[in-house]
């Protein structure tokens, strides 16, 4: 099976200094668990997901200099339910 890149992946590593900023800024409100991985999956998911074409960087910087907080707890709360469920019959 072949992987389609998505069209912002290029920008990743131009980006990851704004990333690791706002992981800094979700740390010192108290999201403690918070990593640059998920902020840029939560990004691509929710922000990023309509992008096909071109982009200006300075728009990607923008969409995650503006992400919220309860935007990101809504993409784990969304990404926990797609999460497979623990069968407890197996520890009876």
């Amino acid at each position: 099976m072949v992987v389609k890149e998505h069209p912002v992946d290029i920008y990743r590593e131009q980006l990851q200094i704004v990333i690791e900023s706002k992981v800094d800024e979700f740390k010192m409100i108290g999201y403690d668990r918070v990593t640059d991985d998920d902020i840029w999956s939560c990004l691509k998911s929710k922000k990023w997901k309509k992008i096909h074409g071109d982009v200006k960087i300075h728009q990607l910087v923008n969409d995650v200099l503006t992400l919220s907080t309860s935007e990101y707890m809504n993409f784990l709360t969304v990404e926990a339910y797609k999460a497979p469920l623990w069968s407890f019959d197996e520890y009876k």
